[in-house]
């Protein structure tokens, strides 16, 4: 099938005929109707040549405003408006729940040790309510109606000592599950009742097809989560505040714990602050502590060359 220079008429190669472009059929066995579909085909192709035809652009920086605006409806169409709230969510409860249990796991009594709770695993089921003590599915419009929160229960399988007898309960498919709390439940998230169904299907739950998802009900309100923009942890930056001098922070992030450490340089100096630390630290301090002997092998390490004898 040739389309013509004018964008008019269509040579189909079997019968030699020419076809006015906008009699052509838009079913999947058939070719696209009108103009307007060869035009979505040509954007999607030139939206993938621009993308991936050549890999060194995508590492290139966006250096005016009108290049950044023109990204913005390709990224809109590939990742749409809430997809990061998805994926963000999504993540949490398939792995950063287990993580954080996992830092968490074991409950200790004081006076005696041999005495422990222990979480080993964590599950988030599907939305429900609890009517008259029994768990009853929901869905996000009755949530609506009825002022209710769109949650689902949490349950964990613990392991406990009882006397000298090791106790363990699984919360998900096991006896005696154990409820720790609820968390309410993103719409469209892999949990919900509405993932993955089609708009017959959110027709019948009460749902409009268009609506993205993203966000809560709490309290029969819908909820949002407002997007925040943070600093890469685990990462050393560079910058300069606001004196103008320049300085090196990281953000130390684990599920234990949290710390922040900052190389500043100030009237002539180069001091270390800590959130564990009072007082700023000079440098040179914490790089005997680390093992620098001298002076000498200090200020190598600082302008290059690391730890070791010098070398002429």
């Amino acid at each position: 099938m040739t389309v013509a220079a004018d964008g008019k008429s269509i040579q189909s190669p079997a019968s030699g005929k020419a076809v006015d472009a906008m009699d052509v059929d838009s079913s999947p066995k058939g070719g696209l109707k009108g103009m307007d579909g060869l035009e979505a085909m040509a954007g999607d192709e030139a939206l993938t040549e621009a993308l991936y035809g050549d890999p060194t652009r995508l590492t290139e920086p966006i250096k005016t405003v009108q290049d950044k605006f023109a990204l913005l409806p390709a990224f809109l169409k590939v990742r749409g408006l809430v997809k990061q709230h998805l994926d963000s969510f999504n993540f949490l409860l398939n792995s950063e729940l287990r993580k954080i249990v996992a830092a968490n796991e074991k409950v200790t009594c004081d006076t005696d040790p041999n005495f422990y709770l222990k979480y080993t695993n964590i599950y988030v089921d599907g939305p429900s309510v609890d009517e008259d003590m029994v768990q009853v599915g929901t869905t996000p419009q009755q949530c609506r109606l009825r002022d209710a929160t769109y949650s689902a229960p949490i349950t964990v399988d613990i392991e406990y000592t009882r006397g000298k007898e090791i106790v363990v309960k699984r919360g998900r498919g096991g006896v005696g599950a154990v409820c720790i709390g609820r968390m309410p439940l993103m719409l469209r998230c892999d949990r919900c009742v509405l993932y993955n169904k089609n708009e017959a299907q959110l027709a019948q739950l009460g749902e409009c097809p268009l609506d993205p998802g993203g966000y809560f009900i709490v309290r029969g309100t819908e909820k949002v989560i407002l997007i925040q923009e943070q600093l890469s942890k685990n990462r050393i930056i560079i910058d300069t505040d606001s004196h103008g001098e320049v300085m090196a922070s990281v953000t130390s992030s684990t599920h234990e714990r949290k710390s922040k450490t900052n190389i500043v340089f100030s009237k002539g100096k180069i001091y270390l602050k800590h959130n564990a630390f009072q007082d700023d630290v000079n440098i040179l301090v914490v790089l005997k502590a680390m093992g620098c002997e001298s002076d000498q092998e200090a200020v190598q390490a600082v302008v290059g060359g690391g730890f070791g004898p010098h070398r002429g």
